[in-house]
């Protein structure tokens, strides 16, 4: 476990380092997940798979860093609040509005659902 957990540790370090050295608009974390993803080749080994619910069981102390983060920046929160709940209430509406367009022009591309036929009902003609 505590080789898997050096591993994705280094993994993230790459990525932290390839953005720092290379000045890309992407979070460190994110490049250093596809990097483990190259790395795998898209699968994932057998060790890792009994780390990963191990760290997940204590995912809410990885929001702790994030909590104090926002705590050290209060005070500019504060400031503007206007911008940040328009942000978020804007950004919620276009996903939920664009996910509804999505999974309605997807349904419409598959077409209604087959209807199974009931035995007990095979002469019957209202639905």
């Amino acid at each position: 476990m505590v080789h898997d957990l050096l591993i994705l540790l280094a993994c993230q370090l790459a990525g932290e380092l390839l953005v720092f050295l290379a000045g890309l608009p992407v979070p460190g974390p994110v490049l250093g997940f596809l990097l483990l993803f190259l790395l795998c080749r898209g699968r994932v080994p057998a060790t890792l798979e009994t780390t990963a619910p191990v760290l997940l069981s204590h995912l809410s102390l990885l929001f702790v860093p994030a909590g104090v983060g926002v705590m050290l920046h209060l005070a500019r929160i504060a400031e503007e609040w206007p911008a940040i709940l328009a942000a978020l209430l804007l950004s919620t509406w276009l996903t939920i509005g664009l996910t509804g367009l999505l999974f309605a022009r997807l349904a419409g591309a598959t077409g209604p659902a087959p209807r199974s036929v009931d035995p007990a009902r095979a002469g019957d003609e209202t639905p």
